[in-house]
Parts: C-alpha cells; sequence; structure tokens
C-alpha cells in the first residue's frame, strides 16, 4: 500500500470524527469515529494482509474508550483516550529502552534500515514526542471547549506528528544502513 493511501486510512476517521461532531455532536462523533476506526484496521488488513500494531492498539483504544463514553454519556472518556494512548506509548519507548530492547526496530524494521544507535535515538524521541501529545491533549481538554478539543484533535496532533516524523530525516539519513539489495547489486557490480 502507497503512502498516500496509508495517510488517507490513518486520517479518514479522524475526518469521520470531525465532520460527525459538528454535525450531531460528540456521542454521535465518537460512534462514527469507532466505525470509521474499526474500518480503517479492516481495509489496512485486507491490503496488507498483516495486522498492523500500531492501529489495532489505537483502535483498542477508541473502541475501549469510546464504548465507556457513549454507555455513561460522558465525553471525558473520549477526550482521556489520546493522552493515555501516548502515556503507554511513551512508557512502552521507554521501558525498551531501558531493557536495551528496541520495540520501534520491531514495528518499524521493515519499513526503515537503521544502525543500532539510530534506533535508540529515535525511540526516545518519539517517546519523548509522546510525553508531549499526552500533556498538550491534557492542556487543551482542561481548558476549552469540547468542539476546539475536537479542533485540536484533528487538525493538531495528525499535523504536529507529521511535522515530528518529518524533522526525523536528519537523525534517519545519519544512521541508515545499506539495504540488503543494495549490497547484492554493489557486489554484482563489482565482481564484473
Amino acid at each position: 500500500m502507497n503512502q498516500y493511501a496509508r495517510l488517507l486510512i490513518e486520517a479518514g476517521p479522524l475526518a469521520a470524527f470531525f465532520i460527525a461532531n459538528s454535525q450531531a455532536g460528540i456521542m454521535a462523533g465518537t460512534g462514527v469515529f469507532m466505525v470509521a476506526t474499526t474500518l480503517a484496521v479492516l481495509i489496512s488488513w485486507h491490503f496488507e494482509r498483516k495486522i498492523p500494531i500500531m492501529p489495532v492498539v489505537g483502535a483498542g483504544f477508541v473502541l475501549l474508550f469510546g464504548g465507556l463514553t457513549l454507555w455513561l454519556q460522558d465525553d471525558l472518556f473520549i477526550k482521556i483516550k489520546p493522552t493515555l494512548v501516548n502515556l503507554l506509548f511513551a512508557a512502552v519507548l521507554f521501558a525498551a529502552h531501558l531493557t536495551r530492547r528496541n520495540v520501534l526496530k520491531h514495528i518499524l524494521g521493515t519499513v526503515l534500515a537503521l544502525d543500532d544507535a539510530g534506533w535508540r535515538t529515535l525511540a526516545i524521541r518519539w517517546a519523548w514526542f509522546f510525553l508531549l501529545l499526552a500533556a498538550l491533549n491534557e492542556a487543551v481538554w482542561r481548558t476549552m471547549t469540547t468542539d476546539a478539543w475536537v479542533n485540536f484533535k484533528v487538525f493538531g496532533i495528525m499535523p504536529l506528528t507529521l511535522l515530528f516524523s518529518a524533522l526525523q530525516a536528519p537523525l534517519i539519513l545519519r544512521h541508515q544502513v545499506p539495504d540488503a539489495a543494495d549490497d547484492k547489486s554493489t557486489e554484482k557490480t563489482s565482481a564484473s
């Protein structure tokens, strides 16, 4: 699946959440978000034929906290979901770093080929970024209206994440290791 399709699948549920919230309120938005997130995971699985770990974890949280929101008719649960998800991701990355394991390499190892120092640095940067997102989410939902929080969730978190990802390019380029396929083509060229 190309990157544009993947971005559409990841951003689609947020767009559906935003539209439903603006038309019918947070409860309807939450229900639509739950359905759209489940569909996005199923579509991703259909095209890639593997279980996408991060989207599945995210969908689990959406279903749990969205379900609590609808069942208890309390938007607190959907508002704290991003905080808890980001804290979980940060905790996993920090714990993995302390135990000298690299979860990020396990998740992204098929997409990126970095040396160990690059993986460690990238994982720590993401852990700190997840903590920042958790703090921002807390600040926004506690101090602003529900509609302002939805706007932040849709138009704040995704652009911040894309910007942060783009800012990691120099690190990735500096620690990138040659692909095994590139090594074989180099060997064949030098053997000729």
